[in-house]
């Protein structure tokens, strides 16, 4: 597993008991996570947000795509993956890169299988495969409630630079 560096991101508002994410957070939500939010950008410079399924493998995010994103990302590589959870957040950036190395599709799709319990055929799949490696990585917890009045946001916040 990597072991990015760890510091503060820049945010409103300052911290309140500063305690930095072990990077091992974050990878075991992304793991788990069944659902994640990917944002690409269109040609004209719009942003296009959407939900994928997709797993968490080897220090990568791989996911499918053959709609808008795929056409997106032809275009630019850029692209920012997201959790759905807003109280333990974990949120990637990078560059997706298609992955042609049939080895290691089967070896994504057979995670992706059994995740999923799905039968997708790794000769077969209807979009390209990517994998995106964190460029930079932000994590943080939140109470839903507000009650805290941000304070386990402001000092659990944390950046993840690879």
């Amino acid at each position: 597993m990597l072991e990015p560096r760890t510091d503060r991101p820049r945010m409103f508002g300052g911290y309140l008991e500063p305690v930095r994410l072990p990077w091992s957070w974050a990878v075991e939500r992304l793991e788990r996570a069944r659902n994640y939010w990917i944002a690409t950008t269109r040609p004209s410079g719009r942003p296009h947000a959407r939900p994928v399924w997709g797993v968490w493998l080897e220090d990568a995010f791989y996911f499918s795509t053959g709609s808008l994103a795929a056409e997106n990302l032809n275009h630019n590589r850029e692209i920012t993956v997201h959790l759905e959870s807003g109280s333990e957040t974990v949120i990637v950036e990078g560059t997706a890169q298609p992955v042609a190395d049939v080895s290691l599709v089967e070896l994504v799709i057979a995670a992706y299988n059994e995740k999923y319990h799905w039968d997708v055929d790794p000769h077969g799949m209807p979009g390209p495969l990517y994998a995106v490696r964190p460029r930079v990585a932000f994590g943080w917890v939140s109470d839903e409630s507000g009650n805290d009045r941000g304070s386990a946001f402001h000092g659990t916040a944390t950046r993840w630079r690879f």
